[in-house]
């Protein structure tokens, strides 16, 4: 399949690490030759395998660590978006991306499926934009799988790319988007917050987050969820609802009100300069570990989830 006009999202369903450099290496080298700049967002161990793959050639690759731009996956669309932006009106570009691994938390993968049906909406209208995800088959469930073809108009295995037939359009990255989160634990605590009661909240945090371990990240995660209780307050005209409970290795927040989000794609488009208004979320996005939004006629929720390390 040559390189089109439009924008070409496709899942390359590989097995095992060394299928993964030959045939990461191939699309890249493909790309050098036309003349496309490339690049490669997957984890360190990769991104040392598809170097020593390329040889010299990866003197003209750009890369970077999926593990870390990726820890919060609502940080990866901005990153193309940085990549696409630098190319614009310059003809063909390349990505090869991979942020679903074995490894990955149940929440994380959740959100970057999410991610993987969102990019279709943020990028279709990026010319020549050819955007490769790798899958590992040999590592990942067959569910996984099943999800990445329903996410992927474009998938391939050992032949050429083709249209997947499992594609659900791109529709399915709202209808995503408005799926309920899974319920906190029974013992979350939860207080309901109000304009006068912002400085309570975060009194509240603060201590949570310090007893959790947070020490000199507990101050950014206060001012994360107060940010989204702000946000609650003064879009959806009503009191907040706060859920603070721990898990292993840190601290999770949620805020839930009843107003409805139209814009699947908000906190992970980067604010122009100067632009007023509208980079709460994205801040957010930049301080957690992890952010999971959904919105629907039934409300709003914002979880944040802060670990020990950065």
């Amino acid at each position: 399949m040559t390189a089109g006009t439009t924008f070409h999202h496709e899942a390359l369903f590989y097995a095992g690490e060394g299928e993964f450099a030959e045939r990461c290496r191939d699309f890249a080298e493909e790309g050098l030759e036309r003349d496309e700049p490339v690049l490669v967002m997957v984890g360190s161990r990769k991104l040392d395998l598809l170097r020593h793959a390329l040889g010299q050639r990866a003197e003209n690759v750009h890369f970077a660590d999926m593990e870390v731009i990726g820890r919060n996956p609502a940080r990866i669309i901005p990153e193309w978006g940085r990549f696409v932006s630098r190319q614009a009106g310059g003809g063909g570009m390349r990505g090869i991306g991979e942020p679903i691994w074995a490894d990955r938390r149940p929440d994380e993968l959740e959100e970057c499926q999410l991610h993987e049906s969102l990019i279709n909406l943020a990028f279709a209208s990026a010319d020549s934009f050819r955007l490769v995800c790798p899958y590992d088959t040999a590592g990942l469930p067959a569910e996984v799988i099943a999800e990445a073809r329903r996410s992927h108009p474009i998938t391939s295995e050992r032949g050429d790319p083709e249209p997947c037939g499992d594609y659900c359009g791109i529709d399915k990255a709202a209808a995503k988007f408005s799926e309920p989160l899974s319920e906190p634990p029974p013992d979350a605590f939860e207080m309901s917050v109000t304009l006068d009661g912002l400085r309570e909240a975060r009194g509240v945090v603060r201590r949570r987050a310090r007893l959790a371990g947070l020490r000199e990240r507990a101050d950014d995660f206060v001012i994360a969820v107060n940010e989204i209780l702000s946000n609650s307050l003064h879009h959806a005209h009503e009191d907040g609802e706060l859920r603070i409970w721990n898990e292993p290795g840190g601290l999770v927040c949620e805020v839930r009100d009843h107003g409805l989000i139209l814009k699947p794609l908000i906190g992970r488009e980067e604010p122009a300069a100067g632009q007023v208004g509208g980079q709460g979320l994205w801040l957010v996005n930049l301080v957690c570990d992890l952010v999971q939004l959904r919105s629907s006629e039934d409300g709003s929720t914002v979880r944040m989830k802060m670990s020990h390390a950065a």
